[in-house]
């Protein structure tokens, strides 16, 4: 009986450390299995804000120590100048040129301050007199959903280049600046506010000599924009530049005429 007993108790205890060794593995998996799904929503939130911008503003963007127009001065970022972001507001709480945003903290040159971020773009801008090509191309490792065509077309006496540029946004401002580094629109021509009348045609104050035409024509509907035109001409040479919006992309065409 003592030998039965024995065997019994050796059993039992043999039963009760398998099933601690069992549970304790479950609940190890358990905790890698929630620590994986945590860090797979950390990624996934992350994601949904760049760390880093680009300033689009041509004459630059100003660093404030608190975010509101009010605040103290605390530098400015020039044009193209890469800022990172420290925590972003996506809430559109104010308007500035015709531009809805609000204010990201961000971090410049070692300070930490706040930038309106309707100047403020995912996009690195082109460089000085870039290729339209070869600046698509850069964008592409980033932003894959960026495409370009080019076309020709016209006549034997009047032939036409098309160079198109999609770009993975629906904000207006973004395309405008872009486009008017990219394709030429005077820096003069700043961007057109949404309210306004349904058609707004805008001349160059002080364009350059043996200029015919140059100027920037605002199409808008209920205070939304719906094309920027830019228009330029000169003896034996001409070219056009629209920007729309189609669903979530913006598109940026620029058509070279030979008169």
């Amino acid at each position: 009986m003592k030998k039965v007993a024995y065997s019994l108790f050796v059993l039992a205890a043999t039963i009760t450390v398998l099933s601690c060794k069992n549970e304790t593995k479950s609940n190890e998996s358990s905790e890698i299995s929630e620590e994986t799904n945590n860090l797979a929503l950390a990624e996934k939130e992350t994601k949904t804000t760049p760390d880093f911008l680009y300033v689009t503003a041509s004459s630059g963007l100003t660093l404030r120590k608190h975010d509101n127009l009010n605040s103290d001065k605390l530098g400015v970022m020039p044009y193209g100048t890469k800022i990172k972001v420290i925590a972003s507001e996506n809430e559109e709480t104010m308007t500035i040129g015709g531009i809805r945003g609000a204010m990201h903290e961000i971090e410049y040159n070692q300070k930490t301050g706040y930038a309106f971020n309707g100047y403020l773009s995912r996009f690195f801008p082109p460089e000085e007199d870039i290729n339209a090509k070869i600046y698509a191309d850069d964008l592409k490792g980033q932003f894959p959903e960026v495409s370009f065509t080019e076309t020709s077309g016209g006549t034997a006496s009047k032939p036409t280049n098309t160079e198109t540029l999609v770009l993975p946004t629906d904000k207006w401002h973004e395309a405008f600046y872009i486009a008017a580094e990219l394709f030429d629109i005077p820096k003069s021509f700043a961007f057109p506010t949404p309210k306004g009348s349904k058609e707004e045609t805008i001349k160059e104050k002080d364009p350059k000599s043996g200029t015919w035409t140059s100027q920037l024509t605002v199409n808008r509907k209920d205070n939304s924009l719906e094309k920027i035109n830019y228009d330029y001409r000169t003896e034996g040479f001409g070219y056009s530049v629209n920007i729309t919006k189609e669903g979530k992309e913006m598109k940026l065409e620029r058509t070279e005429v030979a008169d």
